[in-house]
This record gives structure tokens, sequence and C-alpha cells, in this order.
């Protein structure tokens, strides 16, 4: 007799315990795709911020490191005392060769100078109080970066470019990007011609009192609005300006044309396991990785995808556990199932089935089960799994916001008079799923449930294969 009907005709005759394996397999299947939908759906905000924030590798001057080695100017050799000295300074022909490292997704340095006020007014919308003196303080801060779209603001938007472009690396020497303040105070708009003075002292002690000509090429809005009281110049975002690392280099009194030196370069990542490799590329490329270490700011990616990565794991597990559970389960009650069906067993050996036949039979018995369990399972799990990646989120969320608050600022080993390092904006950590029900996760609780079902059936059905019709039929359980 065909073993289709034969399943068929057991599963009508014995209701009732068709409808407990099909509840059975139903929580079952129901937990596991809960699980899979939960850790999906934290995979994808994962991704999201990934995208959001990024992975940011610094490579920044440690001065005691510098000092340690003997780098610093104590006086004498040329440089002034008390200064960084050549050994301090990073060459951007370095850190171009680092930028084209395979573990790198984007790079950027800056290259610091301040510029005097010459054609190109300072926006300073409150003066300063009576008797103070200020010329100190009135200049424009230039940042002489290679890609602007890779700055902390831009990328986390709080300033973000209106009219025109940013700087690029393929930008010419003289292009520059200033605020829109500035932009108003002085009627600038992009295309037109602006000039500035050497603002910084070379080490000579001759300032050039020469105009210097920058084409705008963009102006950018920052987040930071006017507080309406006095700032100095310097202080005020509006006046700060991008340019390229030779375009700075000019405001530090250096020839144009000339290379830039830094102290910091930032490197984007894929994720926080490049960084061995940026090291190694790094050394590489020339650069002391002693003095100029790298180092992976992963706080606010840690911040931001911590408690959803550890919900993610929390679901991984459960999933495995319940499948483990599941397989136990259903194969001590088919195993008892079969004890009880030994006459049947029994008789139709001695009729001339076959052993792998029977054990045919019960795996059809179990998969139509299955079958029945997974479609109830997809239509009920996405109801499931969202209160309850919500509430596991939560519990993360809250006890990520306790570590966060007991955490105490890191010093910035590029200063040297132990200033706290800037981590950048404070990021909120994910606090939400949105769990979605695809042809994927189906699939995949499709494949677990079926191979439950088979793990569940072959293993207590190798007990038949061993048996004959004699001993089945006259022998006890």
């Amino acid at each position: 007799m065909n073993l289709f009907k034969r399943a068929c005709w057991r599963l009508t005759g014995q209701l009732g315990k068709t409808l407990m394996m099909v509840g059975l397999f139903t929580v079952i299947c129901t937990l596991v795709l809960s699980g899979f939908l939960i850790r999906s759906a934290a995979a994808r905000a994962a991704d999201d911020a990934k995208r959001k924030v990024g992975v940011v590798a610094t490579m920044q001057l440690d001065v005691n490191a510098l000092i340690a080695s003997g780098g610093g100017n104590e006086g004498g050799g040329g440089g002034q005392p008390g200064t960084i000295g050549a050994k301090g300074e990073l060459h951007q022909s370095v850190v171009d060769k680092i930028c084209k490292s395979s573990a790198v997704t984007g790079c950027n340095y800056s290259v610091e100078s301040v510029g005097r006020a010459s054609g190109l007014k300072l926006h300073q919308p409150v003066p300063p109080p009576a008797g103070q003196d200020a010329s100190g303080t009135n200049f424009f801060s230039a940042a002489g970066i290679r890609d602007q779209k890779e700055e902390k603001d831009f990328r986390n938007g709080d300033a973000k470019i209106v009219s025109g472009r940013g700087i690029t690396p393929d930008s010419a020497k003289n292009e520059i990007v200033i605020e829109e303040r500035v932009a108003k105070d002085n009627k600038v708009k992009v295309g037109d011609v602006v000039t500035l003075k050497v603002g910084e002292v070379p080490a000579t002690g001759q300032r050039s009192e020469a105009d210097v000509s920058y084409k705008v090429v963009g102006i950018y809005k920052s987040g930071t609005v006017d507080t309406g009281s006095y700032v100095p110049a310097m202080m005020d975002p509006a006046n700060k300006i991008y340019m390229t690392p030779s375009g700075s280099s000019v405001l530090q009194g250096k020839a144009a044309g000339s290379e830039g030196d830094l102290r910091t370069a930032t490197f984007s990542l894929k994720s926080p396991d490049d960084l061995d490799q940026l090291k190694k590329d790094a050394e590489a490329a020339g650069a002391d990785g002693k003095i100029f270490p790298v180092t992976v700011n992963d706080k606010q990616y840690k911040a931001l995808v911590g408690p959803i990565t550890r919900t993610a794991q929390f679901a991984t597990i459960t999933v495995w556990l319940v499948a483990l559970a599941g397989t136990a389960i259903l194969a001590l009650i088919i195993a008892s199932s079969l004890r009880e069906r030994r006459k049947e067993l029994g008789i139709l050996l001695a009729l001339g089935e076959k052993k792998p036949r029977l054990i045919g039979q019960h795996l059809v018995e179990i998969v139509a089960c299955a079958l029945v369990a997974i479609g109830i399972a997809g239509a009920a799990s996405q109801a499931l799994a969202q209160p309850i990646g919500d509430s596991l989120l939560a519990g993360e969320v809250s006890s990520a916001k306790e570590d966060a608050a007991k955490q105490t600022p890191e010093r910035d080993p590029s200063d040297p008079n132990g200033g706290m390092k800037d981590n950048g904006p404070e990021i909120k950590p994910v606090d939400s799923l949105q769990v979605k029900v695809g042809p994927a996760d189906i699939v995949q609780v499709g494949v677990l449930g079926l191979g439950i079902a088979a793990v569940a059936t072959i293993l207590p059905g190798i007990r038949v294969m061993r048996l004959t019709p004699r001993d089945i039929l006259t022998k006890g359980d």
C-alpha cells in the first residue's frame, strides 16, 4: 500500500494526536522564527547605524612618546625650545600612501592654521566688551583638509554644504569654503575671489603682509547658531573656513605649494577588525607607530549598536536552545508513538513492507504536521517577535546608558597639557526594531523545522530498523 495513503489515514484517524503534534511544532517554529526575525531586524539596524556613524581610526601625535624618543626640541638643534620638532611632523605624502590601504574606505587629515582678515571680514555680531583687547583672537580658523565630507561635523550632519561644493582630494590649492554668515556679511557668492593674510608668525619672526587670494567654491551652514553674546572671533564656528592642506600651509607662512605637516589623520574603516591591517599599511608607508599610534574611536559605534547586537546574540542563542529542546521533545514523543504502534509495524513488515518505507511513512506524517505549523508560525511570529524584541532591546539600552554614565573622559595624547579627547557628539543607542517577515525568513525556519522533523523521526526509527517482524510481534516494549 502506498505509504502516503497510510500516512494520510493515520493523521485523519488520530486527529487528537495530529493536532497535538501540529501544536507542538507551531510553538517550536513560532519561537524559532521569532528569534530569526529579531536577529534579522537587529542586523538591519546595525548596518544602518554603521553607515550613519562609521568606524573611524585616528592617527594622532602622542606627545609623551615623542618626548620619550628624544624628538622634541629642548633647545639647540636648530629648533625653538619647547616646540614639537621635525620628528613630530606627519608628512602629507605619508598619509596619502596610507589612504590607499585596502582597509580604508575614506580618509581625511587637517593642516590647522589661522588667517587674518583682509578682503574677507570676520563675522562678529557682538563686539568685544569695552577695554578688552581682542587682537589676539581676531583670526579666521583655517582647516586645510583633504576631503570635506569626511569631516566629523559633515559626517554627523551638524554642518552641510548649501551652495557650490566642498573640498575634495582633487581641489585646487587656492580653493576655499566659507560659512554662510561670513558669505552674507561680505556679500560673497560661489566663484568670487577673496583675500586673507598670513596669521601665524613663522620661525623667522617675519610675518608676510601680502594678501593671499582664494577662490570660493562652496558655502556651508554650521549647526551652531549665534548665541547673542560676545564670542572671540577665532572661536566662533561661523569664522571657520575650509581649504586645501597646501592653502592652509600658506597661512602658516610657508611657500606656496609646500607640503602640509600634520599631527592628526582619520581613516574610515569597514569595521574595527580592520585596524591591524591599517597599522601594517601605516608602518609600510613610513609612519612611526609609536609616535603616531593608530587607534579606533569606536565608542560611538559601540554606543549605537551595542544594545542591539546583544539583543541579536540573545535571540540567536534562544533559537538554538529552542531547536535542540524541540528536537529532544519530538524525538521522545515519536519514540513513544512507535512503541504504541509496534503491532502495526510488525504486521506491515510481515506482509513484506520495507523498513525504510515505514520510517518514510512516519517522516511524511511529521513533515505534514511541520508544514502546517510553519504556515501558522509565519502568520503569528511577527506579532510575537515585535514586542519580545522591543522588550529585550529596552533592557539592553537601559544597561548601556548606565554603563555610559560611569565612563570617564579619555586623555588626548596629542595635548601636552593633558586635555580630554573629543569623542564627538553624544550618540543615543538604537532603541527600536522593525521586525519584518520575509521569504528568506520563512525558508530559513522551514529548513530548520523540517530538519528537526527528520532528526526527531530518524533517531527513534533506527531501533525499528534493527528489529525483525518476529521480534516486534512476540516481544514486549
